[in-house]
């Protein structure tokens, strides 16, 4: 083995020009794929913390049906939810949540907005609400107070201690009016949910709607990615089929949806580098084969059996590969490091189409071990599929005409 490795990688080197001009399309072709990979893999990333910590969290409880029928009447009750959690292992933190819908108004201007009861620690903690306050103050945990998005507060033309009221339905069709004093303006990487949203106090919310001691969610955040199925079908063991659960790919779904869009999109450009890599490769070989045309026959014709020169020549187009690659690899690691500690920040549209959607205006790296080793398997199976057209055209060698060639 050792003995045909050496003879391989000489064979490469007696015409170095042809090798590296073929080990450099390798090379920048490798570089290429992992960067774009690298920085798909990075958004989808800063897509998916984002979301997670910005509003759905990893995992969610709901009455049965509640996802599909967005109603207060498919409430949970909370205590019954908060004994059977505490029994799940690799939950860390909770926070209840009462969603319902409700009309507001400020003197004659009325909106439809989104009431958000919420425990102002425990929902600070998941997802940092009162880092985001631009006028006024969070809410505290006895506060009888409301905090509006921005675009709302704008809308409705309401400013720190003005009064906000809400109408709406409660708790199986029962009434719902109140008052409200303003307490903070929270500005929303969301701009839906900052022209719709109203947090208040869950015990307020539940007394507002009529509804005590229920909740439309419970948000649960776990350690990271990995370990949120393991959670999950405990959660769904604990709970029994009165409660869903449901983790944050399929409550974001539609996110879900375009990242494949994107990955598929992403695998057609990377796709078209390959093949134009594979066609460089599958010529270097063609040219090799031709130039030795009748190196072959004498090898042949003094007694070297063609298993053993077709064995020689798929060691040749593996080295060539593994060349290209591995340089590749070493050279694109520091260059997405590099990237994935700086991120690229966006301007102008671009940045501004960002914020829109929710999301920090940067171009995000990632340094998942995916994005080099699938760049470095998909060319390494190239090159053992062209590999094979040496081993097709040893086998067919007529010796006579090889030796007069």
């Amino acid at each position: 083995m050792i003995n045909y490795l050496k003879l391989a990688w000489r064979n490469l080197w007696r015409n170095k020009r042809r090798t590296l001009i073929t080990t450099a399309s390798i090379f920048f072709g490798v570089i290429l794929s992992a960067i774009m990979s690298s920085m798909q893999e990075g958004s989808y990333a800063q897509y998916i913390k984002t979301i997670v910590n910005f509003y759905s969290g990893y995992l969610q409880v709901h009455s049965k049906g509640y996802w599909n029928d967005k109603v207060i009447n498919n409430s949970l009750e909370y205590s019954l939810v908060k004994s059977k959690l505490s029994l799940v292992k690799g939950i860390t933190a909770t926070t209840p949540r009462l969603e319902n819908y409700a009309l507001a108004s400020s003197e004659e201007i009325t909106k439809g907005v989104m009431v958000i009861g919420i425990s102002p620690k425990e929902e600070d903690a998941i997802t940092n609400l009162s880092k985001r306050i631009t006028k006024g103050n969070y809410l505290t945990q006895d506060d009888s107070g409301v905090v509006l998005g921005s675009i709302l507060a704008r809308y409705l033309k309401l400013d720190i201690n003005d009064t906000l009221v809400l109408l709406s339905q409660g708790y199986h069709g029962i009434g719902a009016a109140g008052k409200y004093p303003v307490r903070g303006i929270i500005k929303q990487p969301s701009p839906e949910l900052d022209r719709t949203v109203v947090y208040m106090n869950l015990k307020n919310c539940q007394n507002l709607f009529s509804a005590p001691d229920r909740l439309t969610s419970v948000v649960i955040m776990v350690k990271n990615n990995d370990a949120m199925q393991s959670v999950k079908r405990n959660l769904i063991s604990k709970l029994g089929s009165d409660y869903e659960v449901m983790d944050w790919k399929e409550i974001n779904s539609i996110l879900m949806k375009e990242i494949d869009s994107d990955r598929a999109s992403g695998m057609i450009i990377k796709g078209v580098l390959y093949m134009v890599i594979a066609f460089g490769i599958f010529g270097t070989i063609l040219m090799m084969m031709l130039e030795r045309k009748k190196e072959f026959g004498v090898i042949i014709a003094v007694g070297m059996q063609k298993y053993k020169l077709s064995y020689v020549l798929i060691l040749e187009t593996i080295l060539l590969g593994l060349v290209g690659v591995i340089s590749g690899i070493i050279v694109s690691i520091p260059i997405t490091w590099y990237f994935t500690l700086h991120p690229i920040s966006l301007t102008g549209q671009a940045a501004e189409t960002m914020l829109q959607m929710g999301f920090e205006p940067v171009m995000s790296f990632s340094m998942m071990p995916s994005v080099y080793l699938n760049q470095g398997l998909t060319i390494l199976i190239f090159t053992l599929i062209i590999g094979l057209y040496p081993v097709f055209n040893i086998n067919r060698l007529k010796i006579n005409k090889a030796l007069h060639s």
